[in-house]
């Protein structure tokens, strides 16, 4: 996911985001304890999405 793509999304859409990709990330470390995920690059690039969506709605609060 690309920042300038977060960066249209207003407050409400970004809340919505990362609920999802935590809700992503609670599946994805689930499927790592029971042996079923292949590519643990998986749950680095969704922590890495959540903080660049966290990011974004931490300059818009100080905007």
């Amino acid at each position: 996911m690309k920042a300038r793509e977060l960066q249209s999304m207003n407050k409400t859409e970004l809340e919505n985001k990362v609920g999802e990709l935590k809700a992503e990330l609670f599946n994805l470390r689930f499927q790592l304890a029971t042996g079923q995920l292949q590519n643990t690059m998986v749950i680095t690039s969704t922590k890495r999405d959540i903080a660049r969506c966290m990011t974004i709605l931490r300059q818009q609060q100080q905007n």
